[in-house]
């Protein structure tokens, strides 16, 4: 059985989808067709468990208008589930998920395991993208020991920083189980050892030491933008009283030339 992720866009507004054939409601699950399973997630990633290529793009299109911000060209993910009975939930050699059945609870773990790699995914990028802007303001900082850059591009390159922090933490709570897990603890082995396999929490762990380092460096260079500023302003108003003084020394000294 196919299992495939897409991250459709920064938030999915699920409510009122819900129906009769509604299996879960977090996340929002839905049978499609005779064997086929979407799992659809608030932070804008949606998961089909046995639907064919047609059947995604008919639920994908049905979405569309509830989608924020939604994306030019999905990511996706994806991965295969093997079934065997006689064995134990775990993952396969080749890298497939082996599952005793192809129950919804099983795949709802699998769902979420695989939309949090795939949010991880996105953001890993991003970030990836915000070194390769810091990289250079550092070797001019090194080279020139000015920043180059305005106060309004920093603070923009924070709250970047800030909104995916909030995404990370409030959306998709990397770090948080499945709801599921409440009421089958038995399935408890087969989401560590996914989580295990997806490097959740190492991933997420790793992003958040570079969202950290993002934040303090570009912290950092605003405070160094803004002393420049006012070490400036403080020359631009020496340089005024100073001004004053010598046009004040010239009229004193046209006044004496005209007292002689």
């Amino acid at each position: 059985m196919p299992v495939r992720a897409l991250l459709l866009g920064e938030r999915l507004d699920t409510r009122g989808l819900e129906r009769d054939d509604t299996i879960a409601t977090n996340p929002l699950t839905l049978r499609i067709g005779r064997n086929g399973i979407a799992f659809l997630f608030r932070y804008g990633v949606a998961v089909f468990a046995g639907l064919s290529a047609i059947e995604e793009d008919e639920v994908v299109r049905s979405l569309r208008p509830r989608i924020s911000e939604p994306a030019a060209a999905p990511e996706t993910d994806q991965a295969q589930i093997l079934l065997k009975t006689a064995s134990e939930d775990q993952i396969d050699p080749s890298g497939a998920i082996q599952l005793k059945e192809a129950s919804p609870d099983r795949l709802q773990i699998v769902a979420n395991v695989l939309s949090k790699s795939l949010i991880l995914s996105h953001y890993e990028t991003r970030i990836a993208t915000a070194f390769d802007q810091i990289e250079p303001l550092a070797e001019r900082l090194q080279r020139t020991g000015r920043s180059g850059y305005q106060a309004r591009q920093l603070l923009q390159q924070i709250g970047r920083v800030l909104l995916t922090q909030q995404r990370m933490v409030g959306r998709v709570e990397m770090e948080e189980k499945p709801d599921v897990l409440w009421e089958h603890p038995e399935l408890e082995r087969l989401y560590a050892r996914l989580e295990d396999e997806y490097e959740l929490a190492e991933r997420s762990r790793a992003m958040e030491a570079k969202l950290a380092l993002i934040n303090e460096t570009v912290g950092t260079v605003l405070d160094l933008v803004q002393n420049q500023r006012a070490t400036r302003l403080e020359w631009y108003i020496i340089g005024l009283i100073a001004i004053e003084i010598l046009l004040s020394l010239g009229d004193m000294l046209l006044r004496a030339h005209g007292g002689l």
